[in-house]
């Protein structure tokens, strides 16, 4: 269940504290500001380090929807340039390693529809049109030598079903045979469609097949630095459809080749990217946790010889998740990120097992890194930035991209801190406590616990539109890291492990304790809330403890047992709880904020997309229809045509003024009345 972020009336604001906006220090958020957000995203060196190139999407309030447009900024820092500008989105830059080119994906009109790779002369001119395959593609890699590239690419139905006489196919039943068969986004999948690895060449315009087989996905095509190779991952088991395993393959740059496994490790091997070392010996790649824990895993970083042989673990001591592997220059370290307490950061860590080194300090979060012509840069953000560009100079940082400056001129943030406490049975746990933009110490705030999915994910030191809204409207923010989140290490990623709304709840619970004790948290204005686990562990939790005024559950689910089968998880499901039919009593263990839904009595609003398969609507309806047969204040909102993530720019905006009218409803109630009594689990 994977973490999202989550969007009237006039709002009832309170006075005195906290000021809602202008004042001495200018202004605070609104909700108008969404639609002012530019998100940054993919950066990519040119081959000469002399520019970084990048995309930017924003909103687009007439057509309601968001737009994609390509930038670059000089190495120097003086001069950012939008390359890309109309209705269609531009995405994934990357440069020809020649120099000559930019490349991106469009689906803007040309030879074909759907998403093509277009080219921009670096000399100047209107961006051509390069491939025009029928096939969904999705990502492409230049070769070292300019002249084709590496197209994952999926042949759909869509693409054999032809027009006649003008008319589109009439639709054909949905006949399913797999085993895993549904995925949000994605739609029902019938065993007929995969992602293939095909070779483009540039001039004569042809496509082959890298592999020429049909049976088993690839993806993450990686060419080696003399170009006679690709790598790339793949599930090859012979009952693939019923394992995660995935391995790192190679296979000769020719169509119809054959592959050749690399590695055999029972679990996750290759992570989204791979990395060749300079010399084309090695390939880093990231090995994730034993198939069971596919919900907590954690990646270490390997390298494993091209040529074939055992693959080595550098950081088997290192307890954290490691991501985006690139091999130095002189392919004596790999360059990774790393996902540790609250912050990713940049680690290099020697091949020759000589131990990972941390190479930026910051309180921060890095989520991209890309590295040519001698420079590195990230892509980054902390509190009160949003995502931007930095050059990576040593160890320091050096903004090149400035999307939200002129925007955040004069806008006052609340602040973020780091907050530590002990749970029930003694276990430290850490979080975030974000204050509104004017708290003044000593001073009771009404707060609001928000909590975060996964829920193998973390709330960290990166800008979060909808934590600076609470804050600009009065509320002190609450974002709890429980048991079960990364960043803290193996033994506490794991240890929900078929336990689930137990030791989460409890650290929730004492995270609002301790802002309660600290003097923070008015005891009497509590309210409670998440997106997908996050919304999970808020049925949970309100089936525990009736102290919060108002909850907000989005993509939830209560009554487990009615998910199996119905959204994409049943690999977790059957590895770690069993199937339903095997393992009863754990099931209804673990539904028991619907099998005790009498016990909640915290108006609770619910929410969800019709078209979501990751966590569907209907685990909120059935909270919903509960409460309404109990009597307790509830809404359901659903929001048609959306998958998990809500993308249409209204209803992101729609559910963001939601949160805020509910918990003003229910939460900014005049302070002083004595705190419900708990329920008991």
């Amino acid at each position: 269940m994977v973490a999202l972020r989550a969007v009237g009336c006039a709002l009832a604001l309170m006075a005195g504290v906290w000021a809602y906006g202008g004042g001495a220090g200018g202004r605070v958020l609104g909700l108008d500001d969404l639609a002012k957000l530019q998100d940054v995203s993919d950066p990519r060196v040119s081959p000469d380090g002399a520019w970084v190139a990048y995309a930017v999407a924003s909103v687009d309030e007439g057509d309601d929807k968001r737009v994609t447009h390509l930038w670059m900024a000089s190495w120097d820092g003086k001069q950012r340039v939008q390359l890309t500008y109309g209705k269609e989105s531009a995405s994934s830059p990357r440069w020809s390693p020649d120099g000559k080119y930019l490349a991106f994906l469009s689906s803007r009109a040309g030879a074909a529809k759907g998403e093509q790779v277009w080219l921009m002369d670096r000399r100047g001119g209107e961006a051509e049109q390069l491939t025009a395959v029928k096939g969904k593609l999705s990502a492409f890699e230049w070769s070292p030598d300019s002249q084709r590239l590496a197209l994952v690419m999926k042949e759909t139905k869509e693409d054999k079903d032809e027009k006649k006489d003008g008319k589109e196919p009439a639709p054909k039943p949905i006949v399913i045979d797999r085993y895993h068969f549904k995925e949000d986004a994605e739609g029902y999948l019938t065993g007929e469609e995969r992602n293939l690895i095909w070779l483009f060449d540039v001039k004569t315009k042809k496509a082959e097949a890298l592999t020429g087989q049909k049976q088993f996905d690839e993806r993450s095509p990686a060419w080696s630095p003399d170009g006679t190779r690709i790598a790339f991952v793949s599930n090859q088991d012979k009952d693939w459809d019923r394992t995660e395993n995935t391995d790192v393959f190679v296979a000769e740059a020719k169509a119809g080749s054959a592959a050749r496994r690399l590695t055999t490790y029972p679990g996750p091997d290759g992570g989204r990217a791979l990395a060749w070392s300079p010399d084309g010996k090695w390939i880093a790649f990231t090995r994730g946790s034993e198939p069971k824990l596919t919900a907590y895993s954690m990646n270490r970083l390997a390298v494993v010889p091209a040529a074939g042989g055992e693959a080595r673990v550098l950081t088997d001591k290192l307890d954290r998740s490691v991501a985006a592997p690139m091999f130095t220059d002189d392919g004596a370290a790999v360059m990774c990120l790393v996902a540790d307490d609250r912050s990713e950061y940049v680690a290099r860590v020697s091949v020759d097992g000589g131990g990972v080194e941390r190479v930026t300090e910051q309180k921060m979060v890095v989520m991209v890194q890309s590295a040519n012509g001698g420079h590195r840069a990230l892509l980054a953000a902390m509190d009160g930035t949003p995502a931007e560009v930095y050059a990576l100079d040593g160890g320091g940082l050096r903004k090149l991209s400035a999307q939200n400056e002129a925007w955040m001129e004069g806008l006052r943030l609340g602040e973020t801190r780091d907050v530590s406490f002990h749970s029930k049975d003694g276990t430290e746990v850490h979080g975030l406590l974000t204050l509104p933009p004017d708290y003044q110490a000593g001073t009771k705030a009404p707060m609001l616990l928000r909590i975060h999915g996964g829920p193998n994910g973390q709330d960290g030191h990166a800008f979060q539109f909808e934590r600076q809204l609470f804050a600009a409207h009065g509320y002190a923010v609450l974002n709890v890291n429980y048991r079960g989140s990364s960043g803290r290490g193996a033994k506490y990623q794991r240890s929900i492990f078929a336990d689930w709304g137990d030791l989460e709840v409890q650290d929730l619970l004492a995270g609002v304790d301790a802002m309660v004790k600290e003097g923070i948290a008015d005891p009497d204005r509590l309210g409670i809330g998440g997106w997908s686990y996050g919304g999970i562990l808020t049925d949970y939790t309100i089936a525990s403890d009736s102290r919060f005024k108002a909850a907000i559950s989005g993509a939830g689910s209560a009554n487990q047992i009615t998910m199996y089968g119905v959204d994409q998880y049943v690999f977790q499901y059957d590895h770690e709880l069993g199937p339903p039919w095997k393992s009863e009593q754990l099931w209804v263990k673990i539904s028991y904020p619907f099998f005790h839904a009498d016990r909640i009595h915290t108006p609770t609003m619910f929410l969800g997309g019709d078209q979501d398969f990751n966590v569907p609507v209907v685990g909120g309806e059935q909270m919903y229809q509960a409460l309404q047969t109990l009597g307790v204040p509830t809404e359901m909102i659903i929001y048609p045509g959306q998958h998990h993530g809500i993308a249409r720019p209204s209803f992101v905006k729609d559910r963001l003024q939601r949160y805020l009218d509910w918990y003003d409803k229910y939460v900014k109630a005049p302070a002083g009345g004595k705190a419900p009594e708990r329920a008991a689990r």
